[in-house]
């Protein structure tokens, strides 16, 4: 089972004063030659964006150039006044215009999608995916050598504590036997006698 292919690498694109400069000369060459290396900035958009639809327009863009040649090459002396020496420069000067108008709109679209791409690769590149170790960090292991081995750590028990004593609870004081109280009401009641005949025994004395 084969594996996805990963996705090309976005190339950097140029600076933008390069790009102005390409723009200037080729659109310069088409100018100068009144229409005849149209299919020059053609063939140069096409190379850069290797899009079918542009290599079909440079094909296009050459065949109306070689027309409007062979209509202005059949037009009898140095004038034009025939129908068709009309159309050849017709032709001619309006694949001129078109095509100028294509290329610029066209490259200036295609480099901005490549910055732009360019972009977010790089963003990507170094928020999304692990940097390259530095081979001056990097540690090597000799072949056949293995790593230290760290022991893992000991499982210390779990030290349990014994539980807090309570303090004993006094026992309530216990209530005197009922036959010491009825001691200590008889004597009571003999002191009481002792006392009502010593009191009278003084009394009668007198």
């Amino acid at each position: 089972m084969q594996g996805q292919g990963h996705a090309q690498p976005v190339q950097r694109p140029p600076h933008d004063a390069v790009l102005v400069l390409l723009r200037v000369v080729f659109v310069a060459m088409g100018l100068f030659s009144v229409g005849f290396l149209a299919w020059v900035m053609m063939l140069r958009l096409a190379t850069v964006t290797r899009r079918s639809a542009d290599y079909g327009l440079l094909v296009a863009v050459a065949a109306a150039d070689i027309l409007s040649i062979v209509l202005l090459a059949t037009e009898p002396g140095d004038d034009v006044h025939t129908v068709g020496g009309y159309l050849g420069i017709t032709l001619l000067f309006g694949a001129l215009l078109a095509t100028v108008v294509y290329y610029l709109a066209a490259d200036v679209r295609h480099f901005q999608r490549q910055r732009e791409a360019y972009a977010a690769q790089h963003a990507a590149r170094g928020y999304g995916y692990p940097q390259p170790s530095s081979p001056f960090t990097a540690v090597t292991t000799p072949m056949g050598a293995q790593p230290p081995h760290t022991p893992p750590p000991h499982a210390v028990p779990p030290v349990t504590r014994p539980p807090h004593s309570q303090p004993p609870i006094p026992a309530p004081p216990q209530r005197p036997a009922p036959a010491r109280i009825e001691q200590v009401r008889a004597e009571l009641d003999e002191l009481s006698d002792y006392l009502r005949k010593h009191d009278g025994t003084g009394e009668g004395g007198r």
